[in-house]
């Protein structure tokens, strides 16, 4: 399998993010895409480095003033006297506010959606490097090259919504992919999130669309982020209506119960009859992950992959969440080992 990855994402280190009222360590760390690294250098994989990064790429799925806010960020934040060592808003519009601000202080509160999601002064090269795998990997498959190819991104991106970044995200990464894959000639895509939070971002770029099939297994939001979406009446928007499809699950879900809900998910997408199937891979389910909501375990990946590999379906693995646990490293090789295997390797 074609793995593409890129080291400029270690130029998004932060240092912490807002939990519960708490300043905390930021889960989502250079660490680990080293993990993800190691896990795969043993193995037949192909390693590939993407080249520069394509802004018209990214364009075509993200807002021209949200990209700007995100080139220029940095520079505006650190000329402000006193500033912090990240850019995190402190406020941000709601329902009772309509203005449109010119401070980096205001911007920061319209296009960041949470305090999940801290700038830092390599941010940018990081985040367009991390997208470039997934258009990559899009490439790849779209070209007929591959059969299916792994993106290994991060920062993930499947809470950035087109003109919005939000839960460790800033660019819509499995988004960017399905869109190559849709400009590359495909007449369906169907997206797949297994991660362990919902897909809001994806939900929303796609929410209007007929021609992306949104599917999301996810914590249920009621009690879980990103709490203000992902429920299962939330079914897609005029021409998008019926081609988006939530599964909440409850607290505590193992691998049987996730196994139950993945199989009506997998069979909505065959009625969709996508030409290409994105999957927005999450480890984040594990039993072990530092965000642990559900329980699946290494076998319950593994038996993810096979039943998404027997799809037969020109697939787009891109990563998104999963933390740093013991056993993150063996939940991507062995996810990636079993739907090779499935596939016959190639």
């Amino acid at each position: 399998m074609k793995i593409f990855y890129h080291p400029d994402h270690e130029r998004h280190a932060p240092e912490g993010f807002i939990m519960r009222g708490t300043r905390v360590a930021c889960p989502e760390t250079p660490e680990r895409a080293e993990i993800f690294l190691e896990a795969v250098s043993d193995t037949a994989h192909e390693l590939v480095e993407p080249g520069a990064p394509e802004l018209a790429r990214i364009s075509a799925v993200h807002d021209a003033g949200y990209l700007e806010f995100l080139e220029s960020a940095w520079a505006r934040w650190i000329e402000l006297p006193g500033h912090g060592p990240e850019i995190m808003p402190n406020i941000h519009p709601n329902r009772n506010m309509a203005g449109r601000p010119d401070s980096i202080v205001g911007l920061s509160g319209v296009y960041q959606a949470d305090c999940a999601c801290p700038i830092g002064p390599g941010t940018w090269q990081a985040i367009q490097q991390s997208a470039q795998c997934a258009v990559e990997a899009a490439r790849a498959v779209s070209s007929g090259q591959e059969s299916y190819a792994y993106a290994m991104c991060r920062p993930p991106g499947h809470h950035a919504f087109a003109d919005m970044a939000g839960g460790f995200c800033f660019l819509n990464n499995s988004a960017i992919a399905a869109q190559v894959l849709r400009d590359s000639g495909a007449s369906r895509i169907a997206i797949l999130d297994v991660d362990v939070h919902h897909g809001n971002g994806t939900q929303g770029i796609f929410y209007d669309r007929s021609d992306v099939f949104t599917v999301s297994l996810h914590g249920d939001p009621a009690v879980y982020y990103p709490f203000y979406a992902g429920y299962a009446d939330e079914t897609g928007d005029r021409s998008g209506t019926g081609y988006n499809l939530n599964i909440p699950l409850p607290k505590g879900t193992g691998d049987g119960a996730y196994v139950d809900a993945l199989d009506p998910a997998l069979d909505a997408i065959r009625n969709f009859a996508p030409d290409c199937l994105v999957i927005a891979l999450g480890l984040d389910a594990s039993e072990d992950d530092p965000l642990a909501f559900l329980q699946l375990t290494t076998e319950g990946f593994a038996r993810v992959a096979e039943m998404t590999a027997a799809m037969n379906l020109p697939t787009v693995l891109v990563q998104e969440g999963g933390y740093v646990s013991d056993v993150l490293g063996t939940n991507l090789a062995t996810f990636l080992q079993r739907f090779e295997t499935a596939r016959g390797n190639h």
